[in-house]
């Protein structure tokens, strides 16, 4: 059979590339023979960049959970008063939804927003893990974030609208409700960031009829009842489209974006109590989870070598490269790290290393059978796999179980359980991906056909 030199190569070029990725922030080497008195630093790229006109900045560091890294906690108070009693469980969980909406749009992994009603209180207590910043936090979930488009009747109140100037507002009917989605964008001729907002199909004709029936007029756009601008309209816009600017940075037309694609809160809502916290684990314990993980790969590395000879310690370069994957895949997509997370990394390896197992004891029995050593490598792979596949189809399933995509009423919410599962689903897949083809490409590459000897 010809050696595929190709995969092996494209293989080669995944796992660089993995590794470079996977480096800390700042690493530092010393080298005491080559270059005694200097120190290599190493470390993750930082990637910036522009697509499509928008800039891109990719710094490939790992998202820390709260129990990591610590963060906010708030404390919110929902006013139920003009609420009917039947209904404020509804509206307080209403609440819920839009704040944990606006957090996971933010790019917050891992929040936990949990209600808690008790006689005529109504609260939420929301923990945002790596935010510090007590307004940053505060303007993301304490703002109810209700648009309104109103005619400004007076284009001197423009000027004065924190001063008892009088002028009137006239409801048009378009507001939030009417809003398809609302997406940070830059201004062509100054670069400044603004806010695009695009209205559903009921807000298009609105807006075009009330753009081309009040031409020469100032339309308000207001913003929790508050004037943020007033534009004059100059003439009739039936797109369906509109732009928000005159914003202080990119942080705020962010916010803003994320406020008015999450919806409004239903009811006000006060702030009780802020904190900051910190983590849970601490640094040392953190250190000591990682100490145990790398441990737990080297004695299972030494097990495959000491057990299975030269296929064994190609089964320990796959798992170090399914280890690196890994890494890199956690920075790629921001999966948060947290102990239970941990936890389901190092459930994982298990599972990876167990693919191997079943490989390796399939060929050595087709060996046993009399196949030749080509032979009986291929169909060790070949069927071992219906076993590997049985075993790591019900593993993806529990995790699925425990991810809960649709976010089933019945099934697990919580945040750190997920975690868990996403992990756990991570590294199977990625354990899949080592045991049949990383695994499969170094055996056909380097493994001996005197490896394996059956007893006369």
């Amino acid at each position: 059979m010809k050696k595929p030199y190709g995969r092996y190569f494209f293989l080669l070029l995944l796992t660089v590339c993995a590794a470079i990725i996977s480096l800390p922030k700042n690493l530092q080497l010393k080298i005491p023979f080559l270059l005694p008195e200097r120190t290599i630093q190493l470390g993750s790229p930082n990637l910036s960049f522009s697509f499509l006109g928008r800039p891109v900045q990719l710094d490939f560091s790992f998202k820390q959970g709260l129990d990591i890294q610590g963060g906010m906690q708030i404390v919110l108070e929902a006013e139920m008063s003009a609420i009917p009693a039947e209904d404020r469980t509804t509206a307080l969980e209403s609440v819920r939804q839009v704040i944990l909406r606006r957090v996971d749009l933010y790019g917050i992994a891992e929040p936990v927003v949990q209600t808690a009603a008790n006689a005529d209180t109504y609260r939420l207590i929301v923990e945002l893990p790596g935010v510090t910043n007590s307004d940053e936090a505060l303007q993301l979930v304490g703002q109810t974030a209700q648009l309104d488009f109103e005619l400004l009747n007076k284009p001197e109140a423009l000027a004065a609208t924190t001063s008892a100037a009088p002028y009137t507002l006239i409801s048009t009917g378009l507001s939030g409700k009417q809003l398809k989605r609302a997406t940070v964008q830059f201004d062509q001729k100054t670069g400044k960031p603004e806010v695009g907002i695009e209205f559903n199909e009921e807000g298009t004709q609105l807006f075009g009829q009330i753009t081309e029936e009040h031409t020469g007029e100032l339309l308000a756009i207001m913003l929790d009842g508050s004037i943020i601008m007033a534009p004059q309209i100059n003439e009739p816009i039936y797109g369906g489209a509109a732009v928000i600017n005159g914003l202080s940075g990119i942080d705020e037309a962010k916010q803003l974006s994320i406020q008015l694609n999450a919806g409004a809160l239903p009811v006000p809502i006060t702030v009780l109590e802020q904190r900051s916290i910190g983590p849970t684990l601490g640094a040392e314990s953190v250190r000591q989870s990682i100490f145990a993980g790398l441990v737990g790969l080297v004695m299972v590395m030494l097990f495959m070598i000491l057990y299975y000879g030269q296929a064994g310690l190609l089964a320990s370069v796959a798992l170090g490269i399914y280890a690196v994957l890994t890494i890199a895949l956690y920075k790629l997509i921001g999966v948060t790290v947290t102990l239970p997370g941990i936890a389901g990394l190092l459930l994982s390896i298990g599972m990876a290393v167990d693919a191997n197992i079943l490989i390796f004891e399939r060929m050595k029995e087709e060996i046993r059978l009399g196949k030749p050593f080509t032979t009986a490598r291929e169909l060790g792979f070949g069927r071992a796999w219906n076993s590997i596949k049985d075993a790591n189809f019900t593993t993806i399933m529990t995790a699925l179980v425990l991810i809960n995509p649709l976010s089933f009423s019945f099934l697990n919410t919580s945040g750190l359980v997920r975690g868990f599962g996403i992990t756990l689903l991570i590294g199977v897949l990625l354990g899949l991906f080592t045991g049949v083809v990383l695994t499969r490409t170094l055996v056909r590459l380097f493994l001996s056909d005197q490896w394996f000897r059956p007893k006369e």
